[in-house]
């Protein structure tokens, strides 16, 4: 009788103030994809984290194979066959993609020649678009997350964990990763797979376990013999998960207008292509594509962190093209970058001063800014948009992604903008958190503001989007309206097809 690839039995991982895992237990059979579901904050990463090497457990038995392992380090656990791709990304910006996947792996002298092909085919093999000599910084986030995907495969682990692994993937490409995880259990391999989208956790799973509180609430449930309506009541428990039924939009005036817009990237490649798009009040638009297809340059642009080689961006009628990023706020802008952790967010300090980052300017006592008077806001901020967290004084970093993500819209939101950008709003988010952030951005359209979001949840996009304009190379592929297009239609234009 063979023993299960991984057991995870009585797991207690505590840090200051916080339980993350009370006794959490988790069996995975050889040759199977085990699906680990929960709600932010419900414990999944770190046992993973304890799992991989990351963390040591304050209490609980690891075993693989039936054998009883104590990993000190990442470096024990990948020589035991674990591998994680975590879901915050792992790399060295300046080190080249061929470099970030065999870091760690590989001879101390190295033919990149030889190593760039070698990452390059095991790319093609798996079906994923990599320039092995391009450096990380130059990537977007999703072809980030497909080196981090490909470093694991590089590594050929006995068990790979993914966290949210098709965040960044079109449907078509979501299905072929399908194939992928059963080409590796095929072999013998196991998989981890934590996912929020329950319709990828039905189509690619075998078994799941739920967290919930740090606890384990339904082990090795057999993927067959439920449907997603059952494992979000088990990852939720008796919590009401209600979300606005879209009305149709009474579009007004034009708020955003991009007119003929070109931007080049670092690598001196025209990333956006004379684009021309508008978003009017009381609408939104959804901007549908593959990653690194030119959203995170033209949603930077709009914002004022990038610069426009020709074209204009104009807020309700102002032409900020040549504008600061303050200049724009201040014409009605709120941005929600896709990177919310370095972008929208300072990692390492404390949630009060991120949360007054947007309206520091009337806490003012003179030139000096009024503690009391941020506290009182910030306190405000997180209670009217329900964010859990400890102390005031804790580091960013702290919060779980639902409660990041509610802060940064609550603090952008926090002066009833005319436009709001928003990329990749509900990456990463358990059922709660989507359903939250989803309402909020029905609510300011409903209110009268425009809203462009970027998504690669096609599902998202054909449920809130009133209009949805397709990018593929830099350049507008077409635009369709939610209710008369199909998937496959949205799937073909990001792809590029005619």
């Amino acid at each position: 009788m063979s023993h299960p690839a991984v057991e995870l039995d009585g797991i207690w991982k505590r840090f200051p103030g916080v339980i993350a895992n009370a006794g959490a237990s988790l069996t995975v059979r050889p040759g199977t994809v085990h699906a680990v579901l929960g709600g932010n904050g419900a414990g999944k990463t770190t046992l993973m984290n304890c799992l991989a090497g990351v963390y040591l457990p304050d209490e609980g038995t690891v075993r693989i194979d039936g054998e009883e392992v104590r990993f000190s380090s990442p470096a024990d656990a990948l020589s035991a066959g674990i591998g994680m791709v975590h879901q915050e990304f792992r790399l060295v910006p300046v080190f080249t993609v061929a470099e970030n996947v065999v870091l760690g792996a590989a001879p101390s002298v190295l033919d990149m020649a030889e190593i760039n092909q070698k990452v390059a085919a095991l790319a093609d093999r798996f079906g994923f678009e990599a320039e092995p000599t391009r450096p990380i910084w130059q990537l977007s986030m999703g072809e980030r997350q497909r080196v981090e995907i490909l470093k694991a495969l590089w590594r050929d682990a006995k068990v790979l964990i993914l966290d949210e692994p098709t965040a960044v993937l079109t449907p078509q490409e979501a299905v072929e990763l399908g194939s992928v995880l059963r080409q590796m259990v095929s072999e013998g391999r196991s998989v981890i797979f934590i996912s929020h989208k329950l319709d990828e956790v039905t189509s690619f799973c075998d078994e799941a376990t739920v967290l919930r509180d740090g606890k384990t609430v339904a082990s090795s449930v057999a993927i067959a013999d439920v449907d997603a309506g059952q494992l979000a009541e088990l990852m939720v428990g008796s919590v009401s998960v209600q979300q606005v039924a879209p009305r149709d939009a009474t579009p007004g005036d034009v708020v955003l207008a991009v007119d003929n817009l070109t931007v080049v990237d670092s690598r001196g490649i025209t990333a956006v292509d004379d684009i021309s798009l508008s978003v009017h009040s009381g609408e939104i638009v959804g901007i549908a594509g593959v990653a690194g297809n030119g959203q995170r340059q033209l949603t930077d642009t709009i914002a004022g962190l990038d610069v426009a080689q020709a074209g204009t961006v104009t807020i309700s009628g102002t032409d900020v093209t040549a504008l600061t990023t303050r200049h724009r706020v201040d014409a009605g802008l709120a941005y929600v970058p896709e990177d919310r952790l370095g972008v929208g967010l300072a990692p390492k300090l404390p949630i009060t001063h991120n949360a007054v980052m947007r309206g520091y300017r009337t806490m003012r006592r003179g030139p000096m800014l009024s503690w009391d008077r941020a506290r009182a806001y910030a306190t405000g901020l997180i209670e009217k948009f329900d964010v859990k967290i400890g102390r005031m004084e804790a580091p960013m970093a702290s919060l779980s992604g639902g409660n990041l993500q509610r802060l940064l819209l609550g603090r952008e939101l926090s002066d009833d903008p005319r436009v709001l950008v928003a990329s990749q709003p509900t990456r990463g988010l358990d059922v709660a958190g989507v359903a939250a952030i989803q309402n909020l951005l029905l609510e300011q359209r409903d209110a009268g503001a425009g809203v462009l979001m970027v998504s690669e949840d096609l599902d998202e996009l054909l449920a809130l989007a009133d209009r949805i304009v397709v990018m593929s190379e830099g350049r507008i592929a077409g635009e369709f309206d939610p209710k008369q297009v199909s998937r496959t239609e949205i799937g073909e234009a990001m792809m590029g097809a005619q």
